[in-house]
């Protein structure tokens, strides 16, 4: 063997070590990926005219929530969560999107959602993220965004429901909706998921939506009880504006038979009587019949009418809560077994609120509380302080913008909310948001509720009924039923004036054309 010269063996001694000191490098770096905690699991359960007013979690003394009320207490509870537009399409447009109704292109239940538009699960596919939905989708247009799906189409039955799973393909399924779509998601989870990704599942629930057709399970439940009454039912609606008056969305004179289970009417599409099997019929005969024999012999009339109206709204509402509540249940039982839970963020919300009889109502579309305030809650294991409860005033305009923030991913400087992960985290910004700004568009349409917009502080609220040229002004604190609109008294002068601005100002910041 020749000689080497010292310099070679240097240098060959140098290069050595800087393959050695390379390899320590990259080896270090493995152990840093395989250490490095995995991007969170996102699981939204949304329901469909779930109002806060009927969850325990919220107060409620007419029903039980416990798998919600258990999110709340492992979670944070928001109390000032308002939506943007109090209507089903425009409320998942707006969550689809972060932005307002203006500009999604979804102003009313009418139109279709371009779903060649920018959507945060789409930002979540291309950074990595398993994306699925299954439920309701009523957007009309084909769900894009999402590497597996199985929708509804557009309103869905609550029993033995047809689903869309291509474009061009439905099929039925036997069984209780709300059963059925958590059957999917478990099932997708269970099977179907890539596991060497991170996911986000939106299971979307028909519940509570009209006509409330409870499960053969609660069919019975709340029999023999009375349910209370709002204060506000027998409302005449003086010390308003005109809208108020003119609405179609009554309990006593706008509720269907079909609504009220006394015969098989067609309502939205929903349940006519050759749907159900033969069992189910029998189940369902013996739940109603007895009940609408004694309504007919008794024959009530008037405020006795709306009473027993009322009754029977309310506890068909509730049934059909009740099983939305256990199938949540299920889910939660899922993710502990799975081990899924410690590194999943469960948020549950609904696409708005709804009147459960206050001001003698039923449905949404009004600016007043429980249509604009829908219930929000969200639970992220080692994150969120159990138990919390929040009051700054969030939106489901901020959905998309937390979705992409909980994964890392950038939020694009079009959108219009703003990311509630600080506010989960207890650290609300300080320049947070002080006021909401609302708009409701579908009129003339279903149920007479003209065009609004307005604003509110969670203290005040102003409404502008800008086709009837009237305003509405009420202070919540001291009207928590707004029953008294107190807009042109002196007394409040400067609350009007100071709303105004907001109104103009909060017009300006989202773009909103001349009405």
């Amino acid at each position: 063997m020749r000689d080497l010269n010292r310099e070679t063996v240097c240098r060959r001694s140098h290069n050595a070590a800087g393959l050695i000191a390379s390899a320590l490098v990259l080896f270090a770096l493995c152990i840093g990926c395989e250490s490095a905690p995995k991007p969170p699991n996102i699981l939204f359960i949304f329901s469909d005219d779930h109002t806060y007013q009927a969850i325990s979690a919220y107060g409620s003394t007419i029903n039980q929530t416990p798998h919600i009320d258990r999110l709340a207490d492992e979670g944070m509870i928001f109390n000032r969560s308002y939506v943007t537009n109090s209507i089903c399409a425009p409320s998942r447009a707006v969550i689809q999107t972060g932005k307002y109704s203006h500009l999604n292109g979804v102003m009313t239940n009418m139109e279709n959602f371009d779903g060649s538009q920018q959507t945060f699960p789409k930002l979540l596919q291309n950074a990595g993220y398993q994306t699925a939905l299954f439920g309701k989708w009523h957007l009309k247009s084909i769900p894009t965004g999402f590497d597996d799906w199985e929708v509804l189409p557009g309103q869905g039955r609550y029993y033995n429901p047809d689903f869309r799973v291509a474009p061009d393909t439905i099929h039925n399924r036997q069984g209780y909706v709300t059963d059925i779509i958590t059957d999917l998601a478990l099932d997708w989870l269970k099977d179907d998921r890539d596991t060497s990704k991170p996911f986000m599942l939106m299971l979307q629930h028909k519940a509570a939506h009209r006509p409330c057709d409870p499960s053969p399970e609660h069919l019975t439940m709340y029999d023999g009880e009375t349910i209370p009454e709002p204060e506000n039912l027998f409302d005449d609606y003086s010390g308003r504006a005109t809208p108020a008056q003119n609405q179609e969305i009554t309990i006593l004179r706008s509720l269907k038979n079909r609504d009220m289970k006394l015969d098989w009417v067609n309502v939205m599409s929903d349940t006519p009587s050759d749907n159900l099997t033969p069992e189910q019929l029998k189940i369902w005969d013996e739940a109603y019949g007895a009940k609408n024999d004694a309504f007919r012999m008794i024959n009530p009339q008037g405020d006795d009418l709306l009473r027993w109206k009322f009754q029977r709204y309310i506890k068909d509402y509730l049934r059909t809560v009740a099983s939305l509540d256990d199938n949540i249940g299920r889910v939660l039982e899922y993710l502990d077994d799975s081990g899924l839970a410690d590194n999943t963020v469960v948020i549950y919300a609904s696409d708005q609120g709804f009147y459960l009889g206050e001001h003698g109502w039923y449905d949404k579309r009004f600016m007043y509380e429980q249509s604009l305030r829908t219930p929000l809650i969200v639970r992220w294991p080692g994150v969120v302080k159990p138990g919390s409860i929040n009051g700054d005033i969030v939106s489901n305009l901020d959905f998309a913008e937390t979705f992409l923030d909980i994964a890392g991913v950038p939020i694009p400087s079009d959108m219009q909310g703003r990311s509630l992960a600080p506010v989960m985290k207890g650290h609300t910004p300080a320049d947070w948001r002080t006021h909401h700004y609302y708009h409701y568009y579908q009129y003339k349409s279903y149920h007479n509720v003209p065009r609004h917009e307005g604003v509110t502080d969670g203290r005040h609220k102003l409404i502008w009924y800008y086709d009837r040229e009237e305003w509405e002004l009420f202070d919540i604190e001291q009207d928590p039923d707004e029953m008294r609109s107190v807009y042109g008294d002196p007394a409040y002068s400067q609350v009007t004036a100071r709303l105004e601005r907001e109104l103009a100002r909060l017009r300006d910041r989202y773009e909103l054309p001349e009405n």
